[in-house]
């Protein structure tokens, strides 16, 4: 399968379509799933192609992160086996303007974008922002901002499927040089289509990565919504994760406004599937990716998840530069005493994400072994996990089920109305993955018995 050409229903009907939208002919090529996923729709979906084979991110025959980093950042100064090729690495924030309040972290990705627009490098910033619901018949959408203004309404994380193919197409049809903000699957499918397409070499001038842990379906949203019994034909905005500069920035609080004016909110913890690693909605796809730090992007942004950052509420950036442009320009602000950053090494960028990093190299050689994927993907890890203990198997099996089971039973409860059904499932499976993951209720004590502990 990894020698013929490739159609887009080939990945699709494989549980590996990330939804990213580069391969879409059209503003309508995507439409959504039953579990709340954009997906390629319609013939051309069936047709194959080297071009289609070589561009989709989760191809077996496309080139991975090393080598599209090797082709994009030859000259780095710096190689680490997590983080990639990259010029330096900080922790910090935005010290002018509004930036860190209106953003969920440090203020580093909006600033970054508005300050390619302040200068002339760039006539457009392509990035994702609210909609109208019911106009658009989705809460978020990628558009195309021409001003640092429209950037700011774009700031804030947004834990829900968006998908390119409509900027692309204005892109193609607008002259001018334009950064895109995305995920590390989006930036990767970016670059390769870059390589094979002309006009979009010439005029994506520049990318700007998101750290991702994995990408969640719409279906989040109406989990919400069923908890905080708010009607979803009634929401009008969500915010995952509302700031408040007085807790610590990962308790995360989902908040939904409605069309009466009125709000329902509820801090994470307090939800039946509020555990982010626990794999909730989570797209099949993340569960064969092994890129957690936007590997191929110009410049690349996450959140500081080690103390003392993690407490701050006011929001930390981690930040990591891969182009000699990109630091002259992180460089001068610092100097203007723009931003407020301290230079940290790999392993501090590492360490901050480690987590991740556990999911998407030991979880995902283990998945490779007892659950590869029907296309024989080309991976930087091996199958492997054979010798894990046994905590360390049922974490990783427990999520892959949860992620799976999730789309399922949420399917079920909105088709017929028994949200209920969904609920209970997974406060019990919450309970039952979180005494497996931190030893937690009989679950963890019966674990406790078996083996020692280890760090999740």
């Amino acid at each position: 399968m990894a020698d013929a050409p490739l159609a887009p229903a080939d990945v699709v009907r494989a549980g590996l379509c990330i939804g990213c939208g580069v391969c879409g002919p059209d503003r309508q090529a995507l439409d959504w799933d039953d579990h709340g996923f954009l997906q390629p729709r319609g013939r051309w979906t069936e047709q194959a192609s080297e071009g289609f084979t070589h561009t989709c991110p989760f191809s077996p025959a496309a080139r991975n992160e090393d080598e599209i980093a090797a082709t994009r950042f030859p000259s780095a100064r710096e190689r680490h086996d997590l983080i990639g090729n990259f010029e330096s690495a900080y922790v910090g924030h935005v010290a002018e303007a509004e930036f860190r309040p209106n953003g969920s972290s440090g203020g580093m990705v909006s600033w970054v974008a508005a300050e390619l627009l302040r200068r002339g490098l760039v006539d457009g910033v392509a990035h994702v922002a609210p909609t109208d619901p019911q106009q658009e018949g989705r809460f978020f959408g990628y558009r195309i901002s021409r001003s640092v203004e429209e950037i700011g309404q774009g700031a804030k994380s947004r834990y829900y499927p968006v998908e390119l193919s409509g900027v692309l197409a204005e892109i193609r049809a607008t002259p001018g040089r334009y950064a895109v903000i995305g995920v590390p699957c989006f930036i990767k499918a970016l670059q390769l289509l870059r390589a094979t397409d002309p006009v979009l070499k010439g005029r994506i001038a520049y990318t700007l990565g998101l750290f991702c842990g994995h990408m969640k379906s719409a279906r989040l949203v109406d989990s919400f919504a069923w908890q905080l019994d708010a009607p979803i034909d009634q929401v009008r905005a969500v915010e995952y994760r509302k700031k408040d500069a007085g807790r610590p920035a990962n308790w995360y609080t989902a908040h939904l406004a409605l069309a009466d004016g009125s709000a329902r909110w509820q801090d994470w913890w307090h939800l039946v599937d509020g555990d982010w690693g626990a794999g909730f909605f989570q797209n099949n796809a993340c569960n064969y990716c092994d890129d957690v730090v936007a590997e191929t992007a110009d410049i690349a942004f996450g959140d500081a998840w080690v103390e003392p950052y993690s407490s701050d509420g006011r929001g930390t950036n981690v930040v990591i530069v891969r182009t000699s442009e990109m630091q002259n320009i992180v460089s001068e602000a610092l100097a203007a005493q723009r931003l407020t950053l301290e230079q940290v090494d790999a392993e501090f960028i590492a360490n901050t994400q480690a987590a991740g990093f556990r999911q998407r190299r030991e979880g995902l050689a283990y998945r490779l072994r007892i659950a590869p994927p029907r296309l024989p993907l080309r991976k930087r890890v091996a199958p492997a996990g054979h010798d894990l203990p046994l905590r360390r198997k049922l974490v990783y099996r427990s999520r892959k089920w949860i992620s799976a089971t999730s789309h399922r039973l949420a399917a079920l409860g909105r088709r017929n109305g028994w949200h209920g059904i969904y609920l209970r499932w997974a406060r019990l499976a919450l309970r039952t993955y979180e005494g497996f993951a931190y030893l937690r209720g009989p679950v963890g004590r019966l674990m406790q018995r078996l083996e020692p502990a280890r760090p999740d």
